[in-house]
């Protein structure tokens, strides 16, 4: 009787039909050539994306149609990241030295853009913003001088305040950010912020970017290699992952989580990321344990706040983004490659 068992337990394994992947890629077509750095989305629906030699697109129908939302004079600047908050409004900012950082803002859809803030500083150089809601933002940039560079917005980016020096924890060495998919700056409602610096720290806010905070995590840091992408699901549990941009397969330290809203940190050692993951992102649906991690060279799956991941199959990306409660997304990159995420399978377990 037990060999009869042994056997069809053999048996059921070897036809056992394959539990089906987690998130369906579906390739779209953005019209661009240029990587694409900078993506948001707002419904399933509705996404922007943003990218070199001044790229912004626009769909309303769910990717079937990507369309360009050009900002007049701004054919030379790399739009590394976006943020929209619905089909009308979003803003862009673009990276570099002095005058190429740049934020604008569109209410119209992207007919029309303002130019909200042009850095004059040639030291400053912006990284990654996030926002709230229409009225309150939060924007990063490398360090100078020893001294951090954080910018905040109450009134819809009308005036941009940089935060004083009393506020903030001295800067490390060196310390910036990676400017890779916009996504090193995390908001849960309008106090709780956290950004993911290139030194593997996370400053963190309870006021709305008013004080700041830094706490040291187990992440890997040095040349090229530091945080990337950091991502709160509430004001208590968060993720941060990044590893080396130059050694995109290798996966080393490179993602660690919270429970206690970023006072403490603890490296994923085992069943870690398969690689260098530039941009983290949970899956928004009512109860969900779910992340999603993606970089050049793949993506993973967490289906438990990032305590262990599954590799997944698929084209490498360089940013992401999910659609609040909803289980779709888009994932954007080099070459102007575009994909709509869908999330077929969920875990809702506590």
């Amino acid at each position: 009787m037990r060999v009869w068992v042994a056997v069809l337990g053999v048996l059921a394994a070897a036809f056992q039909v394959p539990r089906p992947p987690p998130v369906v890629w579906q390739p779209q077509t953005s019209g661009v050539t240029v990587r694409l750095r900078g993506v948001s989305a707002v419904s399933a629906l509705v996404a922007w994306a943003s990218g070199a030699s001044g790229t912004v697109l626009r769909t309303t129908d769910g990717g079937r149609t990507w369309t360009p939302r050009p900002v007049p004079g701004a054919e030379t600047l790399d739009f590394r990241d976006i943020d929209a908050l619905n089909d009308r409004v979003a803003y862009a900012l673009s990276i570099g030295p002095g005058a190429a950082s740049r934020i604008y803002k569109t209410s119209d859809g992207g007919g029309h853009w303002t130019l909200q803030f042009q850095n004059r500083n040639p030291k400053v150089f912006l990284d990654a913003m996030a926002f709230a809601d229409e009225t309150q933002g939060v924007a990063y940039s490398d360090s100078v001088d020893g001294h951090l560079v954080i910018l905040t917005t109450n009134n819809g980016g009308r005036e941009w305040e940089r935060v004083t020096a009393d506020r903030l924890p001295p800067a490390l060495p060196g310390e910036g950010a990676f400017a890779a998919s916009g996504t090193n700056v995390a908001l849960v409602g309008r106090e709780h912020v956290w950004i993911g610096t290139s030194v593997s720290r996370v400053l963190g806010s309870t006021d709305g970017g008013r004080t700041w905070t830094a706490t040291t995590t187990p992440v890997a840091t040095g040349d090229a290699t530091g945080i990337f992408s950091v991502a709160f699901r509430d004001t208590r549990h968060g993720v941060v992952v990044g590893g080396n941009y130059r050694k995109e397969a290798e996966a080393v330290d490179n993602v660690a989580i919270t429970a206690d809203g970023g006072a403490t940190w603890t490296l994923v050692k085992n069943r870690g990321l398969s690689g260098f993951r530039s941009v983290v992102a949970w899956v928004p649906t009512a109860g969900e344990r779910s992340l999603i991690a993606i970089g050049p060279s793949g993506a993973d799956w967490s289906s438990d706040d990032g305590q262990t991941w599954t590799p997944l199959r698929s084209d490498g990306f360089d940013t992401a983004s999910f659609a609040p409660h909803t289980v779709v997304g888009w994932a954007a990159g080099q070459g102007g490659r575009i994909a709509k995420l869908t999330v077929t399978r969920v875990n809702t377990a506590r």
